[in-house]
């Protein structure tokens, strides 16, 4: 399945070495192909990332007015970029583009004869024609390597003349390129077998796709100011691409590691160029944008002026188009205002109890009496009147053979005792006295 993509791009490659017959020029043209297909996709990627990064002050300004408000930082930061025509994610999935063509040229690579010549699978494998024939010449096939095509097509090259009348889709493939051999793989210890430049030069070839794959990073970084967290990312980013590239041109031919510098270099310039197209074009954005925020400012300064005008003569009025919720409230607080005013117009004076406060009925208590006072008063001289009787009419006295004690009781056990009897002057005045 992936061959269907790969066969494309091999085929593309595989012509334009027979347009210049030099590998090296091939893979850099190719490099150039790729670039200006993917150029109109990129520089909508950099177009969104750098009106993303116009946008950070306001961003960061949402920020602070909704902190604590995550749901509404996100409704305002999303009208943000729709009323600005900005996408968040095309500025990297577009970006993720040069990666699958990156590992369809490795297939190209990696499978010359079948992939990029084309040649039947039938003739290459165990029995076929092609097959046969290197290992009538010699050729070792039981190194079965990760780029044994690869080497079969060196061996084919070097001896095309056996190989021409097998099949007709097979073309002699000249690998060099400054003098090194781009089907080689760069070794770490390149001088093993003696200080050469042809290992020397492979061995360069991943150091210098790593530095330029990181100064790439580093001019893309300077000229997007982003966020903080944006650029923590591109921070990680410069360490991780340069990696990438270390680790790709160390482990395959070296043909992918050309691919990597010319891609860099194309890059690099057109992070510059787009720069500059777009910055002009962002800057009229921006001079315009910031004319409208003023202006709305103004609109928004000049209402809230009218406002305050009619609100202070009394002439404005509730707004009644509001949201649902809002307008609900709003029937039922004017429903308990007119339940209201129905009970106070129909209660009666006799109604209302005298404990009421307000709108409590029993605020002071059921038993509540505001005349209380008046009352006990009362109720303390009908006792007392009822403790003194009237003093009935006068008799004869009786000879009394020695002043009787002041007392206000007499115990009922006492035979002689009448409750009757009219009392004596001296016991009338102490009464007098004790109700005074």
């Amino acid at each position: 399945m992936f061959d269907v993509i790969a066969k494309p791009f091999g085929m593309l490659l595989l012509w334009l070495y027979n347009l210049v017959q030099n590998y090296g020029v091939a893979i850099f043209l190719f490099a150039l192909v790729v670039k200006l297909i993917l150029l109109p996709f990129q520089m909508k990627s950099k177009k969104s990332m750098m009106r993303m990064a116009a946008l950070n002050p306001q961003v960061e300004a949402l920020k602070k007015r909704h902190e604590g408000n995550p749901q509404r930082l996100q409704q305002e930061t999303s009208k943000l970029y729709k009323e600005e025509h900005v996408n968040p994610m095309s500025g990297c999935l577009w970006s993720l583009l040069p990666y699958p063509i990156l590992l369809a040229l490795w297939r190209a690579i990696r499978f010359p004869l079948t992939t990029m010549m084309g040649v039947a699978q039938e003739l290459v494998s165990e029995g076929g024609a092609i097959y046969s024939k290197l290992s009538e010449l010699g050729f070792d096939l039981s190194a079965n390597g990760a780029y044994l095509q690869l080497q079969e097509s060196e061996f084919i090259t070097r001896h095309f003349a056996d190989f021409s009348g097998l099949s007709d889709k097979l073309v002699p493939i000249n690998y060099q390129f400054l003098g090194l051999n781009l089907a080689e793989t760069p070794s770490v210890t390149f001088w093993n077998n003696g200080f050469t430049w042809a290992a020397f030069g492979l061995f360069l070839i991943p150091l210098v796709s790593a530095g330029l794959s990181y100064l790439q990073m580093k001019v893309s970084t300077a000229m997007n100011p982003t966020a903080q967290q944006g650029q923590q990312q591109m921070k990680s980013m410069s360490f991780i691409m340069p990696l990438i590239s270390l680790w790709i041109g160390f482990s395959m031919p070296a043909t992918m590691g050309i691919y990597w510098i010319f891609t860099s270099l194309l890059a690099l310039v057109q992070e510059i160029i787009l720069n500059r197209f777009y910055g002009k074009k962002l800057e009229a954005e921006q001079a315009e944008r910031n004319a409208r925020f003023r202006a709305r400012e103004a609109e928004y300064e000049r209402k809230r002026a009218e406002t305050e005008r009619l609100r202070a003569e009394g002439q404005t009025k509730e707004n009644e188009n509001t949201s649902r919720k809002k307008q609900v409230a709003r029937q039922k607080a004017a429903a308990a205002r007119e339940e209201q005013a129905k009970q106070a117009k129909g209660a009666k004076p006799k109604d209302i109890p005298p404990s009421q406060v307000g709108s409590r009925r029993y605020a002071r208590g059921r038993a509540y009496d505001p005349d209380r006072f008046v009352n006990a008063a009362a109720g303390d001289k009908a006792e007392a009147s009822e403790e003194v009787p009237a003093a009935p009419a006068p008799a004869a006295p009786a000879p009394v053979p020695s002043p009787a004690p002041q007392t206000a009781a007499v115990p009922a056990e006492e035979e002689d005792y009448d409750p009757y009897s009219a009392p004596d002057e001296d016991e009338t005045e102490a009464s007098d006295a004790d109700e005074t």
